[in-house]
């Protein structure tokens, strides 16, 4: 039953590449929504994670690295993390103890003029010691004088349960916006795709994992096995060779790697079929990116 003082709203995650903002959203969620890597990057779109109580409904947001755009794919993954500055209630802005504060100067400057609660959370504390911290602290509070300042471990779990408990203070009372029995608002083909994907840019190196798009053609569902067929699209040909490797080798490795995955995710016995196929220069054609999901309406 819900109660007549329900808090609901939007915690958006934004900050640079790398600095541990899918591996927050997953423990703040408390399941693997978000793809990590230790590659930049790793995260394309804006995923929803849903995370559900009697008495709130919060709906986190983790959005793509802010990085210099090279080509629209790009472009489009900065638009998705910009976009997350206009609808937070409460906005979470990652940074971590290694990278410089003025990375990026442009989108702190907008993070700066939001008229909304703004937690700062430094991220990797395990990674140096108290009085650099310290020092680090006292420059992002010059920086953000407005914003609370949280230091964490994400990948410890370290003080993530404060971070939660000001999280439900800070968000405005109304009803849920979900379903109270939603996890996420991406149908199971998205996260089919994305954990190829993940395991692509686990196995492949150097430009490959990034010319990578994955799409689900087929998502079957039987009583006791789910049915997938999946397209990995690549932009030259030379790569589609990699991909698949000395007698499809690679590519079969990459299907037992993602099959395994799919299967705990949905709990379910799974029939992977992966194909690989040339769309050259795809990541600067407006109708693949739409088709992709990219392009924000």
């Amino acid at each position: 039953m819900q109660s007549q003082n329900h808090r609901s709203g939007f915690v958006n995650i934004v900050g640079n590449p790398n600095v541990g903002k899918s591996t927050l959203m997953n423990r703040l969620v408390g399941e693997k929504i978000s793809i990590i890597t230790a590659k930049a990057q790793t995260t394309r779109h804006r995923i929803i994670g849903i995370v559900n109580n009697p008495d709130y409904q919060i709906v986190y947001s983790d959005t793509p690295g802010v990085l210099q755009p090279n080509y629209k794919l790009q472009e489009q993954m900065l638009n998705f993390s910009l976009s997350a500055l206009q609808d937070a209630d409460v906005l979470l802005y990652v940074t971590d103890v290694v990278e410089k504060i003025d990375k990026n100067d442009n989108f702190l400057a907008k993070v700066q003029q939001l008229d909304l609660p703004v937690i700062l959370l430094i991220n990797k504390i395990d990674q140096t010691n108290q009085a650099a911290l310290e020092a680090l602290v006292a420059q992002w509070s010059t920086l953000l004088p407005r914003a609370e300042i949280y230091p964490i471990s994400a990948l410890n779990s370290f003080a993530i349960d404060r971070v939660q408990k000001r999280i439900l203070e800070l968000l405005p009372e109304s009803p849920p916006y979900f379903e109270k029995d939603a996890l996420t608002d991406k149908p199971a083909r998205f996260f089919v795709a994305e954990i190829i994907r993940e395991k692509a840019l686990l196995f492949y190196q150097k430009e490959i994992p990034y010319s990578i798009e994955v799409g689900v053609e087929e998502f079957k569902e039987e009583n006791d096995i789910i049915r997938i067929r999946a397209i990995i699209l690549v932009e030259r040909d030379t790569q589609k060779g990699i991909v698949i490797g000395h007698k499809g080798e690679a590519l079969k490795k990459l299907g037992t790697m993602a099959r395994k995955d799919i299967e705990r995710f949905f709990e379910k016995k799974i029939f992977l079929q992966l194909y690989v196929k040339v769309e050259k220069d795809w990541r600067n054609r407006d109708n693949m990116l739409k088709t992709f999901g990219y392009k924000l309406d």
